[in-house]
């Protein structure tokens, strides 16, 4: 293991964390808030980055090292990006505050506080802020920043962007990851300028807009987006986070022209089969809850589009929904988004990918002589692929049931226990019950929260570089 270049690189991704903190200052000084939280920070966070970046270091930069780096710099991210809030007062203790800053970050939006209303705007911005770095990835955005990491960024790349399979849209990864902001950042101020259109306030706007592109869900109302009570608002926020679900590199082949590519996309038809099955499903089964038929086709949608997305925006209590409708979210919550997004969870295309394995298998047992391969967009998925989404649906399935084991030592039920976890572990935010909508998690222990937290880092980055940065093997220097 290179640990002089995995710190190298670790001091140049707080570099970057030290310098977005600037502009939830500038937030603090406009609304005449008091700066300290971020004064305190800054300084401190960019003397440690810069110094870890003067590290001298040879070029021996692996998948190894990447995986390692990535985890580990997401762990400190979280860390630090917990100080603002320990220094504002408003949070009980660390543990809360880091909580609160994974969650952020890994873009969950699972929340400790019970009330965020009263706290200053420069600190929700921060929190919303970071959802929207998380997002696409903050080693994305140091790449895309920092070009002179080099051949490193792919590996890099593939620790962090989310699905089975990661590839460059152009031959370098720096442009890659330039290409991918530029989308980025286009959409969120398209969604900033419609939603202002709509009559939510700029700030309101800019905040919302963050948490939506990162498919987050931290809002600055207490009972997030039914705090509005605008049908209009709901609609364009329920049309973006499906929007942030499908995979970026669809918008890409669109802006290069290849409409007929983007439609072949069998993920992408994947995707809106799910969502339009559950919304019509969910919105029969809540029909009488509602005065009209409309509300509860909308209400259907924003929840849908909110739990697939793995957004985590309400616009009502769908904890008082009836079961069917309860667990149907529920398993949305396993299936997320496409990959390539900024969404969690398991993923559309490893979703479809395990049923096309299932169904290979089942033709093999009828035809045992047949050569059958399993193909995606056209194409012979190859068999190391298919055994890395194999591996991964084990692990996330066996973390999930050894997490809530875990929590469970909380004595809360098996609802509330079972649901924070997949919530947790698939970067949602509401589960039901005690974790529902309108609900939090700041009854959970401190044990029960830092388990949660990892399950959170677990979950962005689906798996494996936390396994290696706890791996016994990955320290040794050879």
């Amino acid at each position: 293991m290179n640990f002089r270049l995995v710190f190298k690189v670790t001091g140049k991704a707080l570099m970057v964390e030290a310098v977005a903190m600037l502009i939830p200052l500038l937030v603090c000084l406009i609304y005449g808030e008091d700066p300290t939280p971020f004064l305190l920070t800054i300084p401190s966070v960019m003397i440690v980055g810069f110094l870890l970046s003067l590290l001298p270091s040879n070029d021996h930069f692996f998948t190894r090292e990447g995986f390692f780096a990535v985890a580990l710099i997401w762990l400190l991210m979280g860390a630090v990006g917990a100080l603002p809030f320990y220094f504002s007062g408003y949070f009980s203790s660390y543990i809360d505050c880091f909580f609160e800053a994974v969650s952020g970050f890994t873009t969950t939006g699972a929340s400790i506080l019970t009330a965020v209303e009263p706290l200053p705007r420069g600190i929700l911005f921060w929190r919303s802020f970071i959802h929207w770095l998380g997002g696409m990835g903050v080693l994305i955005l140091t790449i895309a920043l920092l070009p002179s990491l080099g051949s490193r960024t792919l590996h890099l790349m593939k620790a962090e962007s989310p699905g089975p399979v990661v590839s460059k849209l152009v031959p370098k990864s720096s442009q890659s990851s330039k290409i991918l902001y530029g989308i980025y950042c286009g959409l969120t101020a398209i969604e900033i300028i419609i939603l202002r259109i709509a009559g939510m306030p700029w700030y309101d706007s800019i905040v919302h807009s963050f948490a939506t592109a990162g498919t987050g869900g931290f809002s600055t109302k207490n009972i997030s987006i039914a705090a509005y009570g605008s049908p209009a608002i709901e609609i364009i926020i329920t049309v973006f986070m499906l929007l942030f679900s499908v995979n970026f590199s669809l918008y890409f082949l669109l802006l290069c022209g290849k409409v007929k590519q983007v439609l072949k996309s069998d993920e992408l038809r994947f995707f809106l089969i799910v969502v339009f099955a559950s919304i019509v499903l969910i919105s029969i089964n809540i029909w009488d809850l509602y005065p009209t038929g409309g509300e509860s086709i909308r209400h259907a949608a924003f929840q849908v589009g909110s739990i697939i997305s793995t957004t985590g925006f309400a616009s009502t209590d769908f904890n008082l929904w009836p079961e069917f409708s309860r667990v149907l979210l529920v398993l949305l919550m396993f299936v997320g988004a496409c990959a390539g997004s900024t969404g969690g969870a398991i993923k559309c295309s490893r979703v479809l990918l395990l049923g096309r394995c299932i169904k290979r298998e089942i033709r093999q047992v009828i035809h045992p002589r047949a050569v059958n391969v399993v193909k995606l967009d056209g194409r012979v998925v190859d068999e190391t692929a298919l055994r890395s989404v194999l591996i991964f649906f084990s692990a996330y399935i066996f973390i999930a049931l050894g997490a809530t084991l875990l929590v469970s030592v909380d004595n809360n039920s098996f609802g509330t226990t079972f649901t924070a976890v997949v919530s947790c572990i698939g970067n949602i935010g509401p589960g039901l019950e005690l974790v529902g909508p309108m609900g939090n998690y700041a009854f959970f222990s401190g044990f029960s929260k830092l388990v949660l937290s990892l399950c959170m880092i677990v979950g962005r980055l689906e798996i494996l570089p936390i396994l290696v940065l706890f791996s016994g093997n990955a320290w040794k220097r050879s």
